[in-house]
């Protein structure tokens, strides 16, 4: 395994016991439905590029224009929930006392600055987003 491989596996572990589902079982209700939500949307776009991949192959269902678009439409979505939820755990970590050059490390960031401007830009972009700036 690469030191980016382990590095990555590292940081996507779920802490808690995971539930039935995979999503760890400590998740607040809000934050298990948009993990689950993503869940669903990846596997989606993991089916329709499996599809396009084998679709020069015989026996095997080409995904449809319709398939694509609805692939397109999830991008947005899929952004403002991950938004959330990153936005909701670096809420955590700092409630827990975490530094923001701590954060700044697990989120790949050279500088605490970095990471406190991203954070901040996550807020107001999920602020425009609720009062339909955006």
């Amino acid at each position: 395994m690469s030191d980016d491989t382990e590095i990555t596996a590292r940081r996507r572990a779920p802490v808690g016991r995971p539930s039935a589902d995979g999503a760890p079982a400590s998740l607040p209700p809000a934050a298990r439905a948009l993990t689950e939500g993503l869940q669903q949307d990846a596997a989606f776009l993991d089916g329709l590029l499996a599809s396009t991949t084998r679709s020069g192959e015989t026996g095997h269902p080409k995904a449809s224009d319709a398939d694509v678009a609805a692939a397109l439409g999830l991008f947005e979505d899929m952004r403002t929930a991950l938004d959330r939820l990153e936005a909701q755990v670096v809420i955590e970590a700092r409630r827990r006392g975490m530094e923001w050059r701590e954060i700044a490390g697990h989120q790949g960031m050279k500088s605490s600055q970095a990471a406190s401007q991203r954070y901040q830009r996550l807020v107001t972009r999920l602020e425009e987003i609720r009062q339909g700036i955006r």
